[in-house]
């Protein structure tokens, strides 16, 4: 019953996203002449989307919940990779300079610009990281066969 639910649930969504997907289109082409369609296409969408982040949100909770209940210690591993993530925010915030970007050509405030040195910082990061890790799992088996 529960495989059933989650067809059901997944051909719906699929249903709603393709729905936004067209309103998307006719906001983004502008099509539409009369300006009540063009509104109501605009606020469909954003419904659409609203939904679509519900139900992300909605699903991921509860899936969430189920591991947690199901696997011992998935709720530490979780918290340490929520630390971690804010970690990692942090500090690529901090060895951000606030002039990554030129302020006075694209009309920006020190803080924003310090925000997107932050951005890239982190995904030099995440890049170099999941590099490391690549490697290391990649040496690790080879290393670890007993002879």
């Amino acid at each position: 019953m529960k495989e059933k639910t989650d067809k059901i649930l997944t051909l719906a969504l699929l249903a709603l996203a393709i729905v936004a997907t067209v309103f998307a289109f006719v906001f983004a082409l502008n099509t539409v002449n009369n300006s009540g369609m063009f509104d109501l296409a605009f606020w469909m969408l954003v419904i659409m989307i609203g939904f679509s982040i519900l139900a992300i949100v909605v699903f991921l909770c509860k899936k969430l919940l189920e591991r947690f209940k199901t696997e011992k210690g998935y709720l530490v591993k979780f918290l340490l990779l929520i630390a971690l993530i804010v970690v990692l925010l942090v500090v690529s915030f901090v060895l951000a300079k606030g002039g990554d970007v030129d302020i006075v050509k694209y009309g920006i405030s020190e803080g924003v610009s310090k925000l997107i040195g932050a951005a890239c910082i982190l995904s030099y990061i995440i890049v170099i990281g999941a590099a490391l890790a690549i490697l290391v799992t990649e040496v690790m088996p080879k290393s670890n066969k007993k002879k």
